[in-house]
């Protein structure tokens, strides 16, 4: 763990697709820096799993609660005097999930009205995160990972599907104007491998720290 001096608090988050190794990176660097991790919940969401047997019937539920859970991290982390690294962001609900689940007709225009108020009202009380990691994957790597870890509720997922949201999260992206690191993630491996590891820690350091 490399232990700097922290005379500052931050929010970093990371973003990216399903299966682009956000979990992974977020507990690493975490343990490396000793920085607060904050998880997406996915484990005990209660409408994940219904979720992708019925996108339409549960798009709005799933979407208000992952909402409310982000929100409830956000506030935490705006009071705290920490570094916080956080898996998934409160942004990508509305410009990915949600616009994709209105593109694709499983979210009513009504619906989708009611989810962008409670969304405009919550970023009214908080910020967008210091700086912001975007995980880069080709579908073919989205699926190769997607099928490794073996979540039961996921293997049902169409290429359609991710691809729909790997065009949303390209958009988003080319038009952020936040602090922004980008990596192209299919030919990585930094779970495994350290100089991999090393190529994000090091730009971490340079763009945060000033060390290179």
């Amino acid at each position: 763990m490399i232990n700097f001096v922290k005379s500052f608090d931050m929010h970093i988050g990371i973003a990216g697709n399903i299966g682009a190794g956000k979990t992974t990176l977020t507990r690493m660097l975490a343990e490396h820096y000793g920085w607060i991790p904050k998880y997406e919940s996915v484990t005990f969401n209660p409408y994940l799993e219904d979720y992708y047997k019925d996108i339409s019937r549960w798009s709005y539920n799933l979407e208000t609660y992952f909402l409310a859970q982000r929100f409830r991290d956000l506030v935490e982390i705006s009071n705290s005097d920490e570094i916080i690294i956080q898996d998934r962001t409160l942004m990508e609900g509305v410009n990915i999930f949600v616009a994709n689940n209105v593109a694709m007709g499983n979210l009513s225009q009504r619906d989708y009205d009611t989810y962008l108020q409670l969304y405009n009202l919550m970023m009214e009380m908080v910020k967008e995160p210091d700086l912001l990691i975007y995980l880069r994957s080709s579908i073919e790597g989205l699926v190769g990972k997607i099928q490794k870890r073996g979540r039961d509720y996921e293997q049902s997922m169409s290429v359609e599907y991710l691809s729909n949201l790997n065009n949303l999260y390209e958009s988003w992206i080319a038009g952020y104007k936040g602090r922004l690191m980008v990596f192209d993630v299919d030919n990585m491996d930094y779970e495994n491998r350290p100089e991999d590891f090393s190529l994000i820690t090091d730009r971490i350091d340079s763009e945060l720290f000033g060390l290179f």
